[in-house]
């Protein structure tokens, strides 16, 4: 599996936490910056998450500001994104199961690193469960 994350400076620390994290896994990762807490523009780093998930370079992209939701809001403006805001293991695992999501948001000012990077684990192992939901997903594509 292939991750590419990014994030802000409000979510720096968390996502230089989730990178390390899935280099100990063994998991091929890109991390798009910024790469220090000096003050950035969210959209700036949602853009090339989304867009190289879009593209298919990327299986599931990550994004991380103070809340998650400046990032949440910005990847899904992309056509075929479905960004998810997580911050508990049981939304981890339904959005992957039901909602086929394939941006993982997370806000650095409102989870712990410990529960983040179980959220990740979960997220990144739990498959679609297809059958009724992909033709939910299917009128979202629409």
């Amino acid at each position: 599996m292939k991750v590419i994350i990014g994030s802000d400076h409000g979510g720096f620390n968390l996502k230089s936490a989730i990178v390390q994290h899935l280099e100990d896994k063994g998991i091929d990762v890109k991390d798009v910056g910024p790469f220090d807490t000096d003050s950035v523009d969210y959209p700036d780093y949602a853009k090339p998450v989304a867009e190289a998930v879009q593209d298919s370079e990327y299986d599931r992209g990550i994004l991380v500001c103070g809340t998650g939701i400046g990032m949440n809001i910005a990847a899904n403006k992309h056509k075929g994104i479905r960004a998810a805001l997580v911050h508990d293991t049981f939304s981890a695992h339904a959005t992957r199961e039901h909602n086929n999501s394939n941006i993982l948001c997370m806000g650095e000012r409102v989870i712990g690193t410990g529960l983040a990077l179980d959220i990740v684990d979960i997220w990144l192992e739990t498959e679609f469960e297809g059958g009724r939901h992909e033709r939910r997903i299917e009128k979202i594509e629409q």
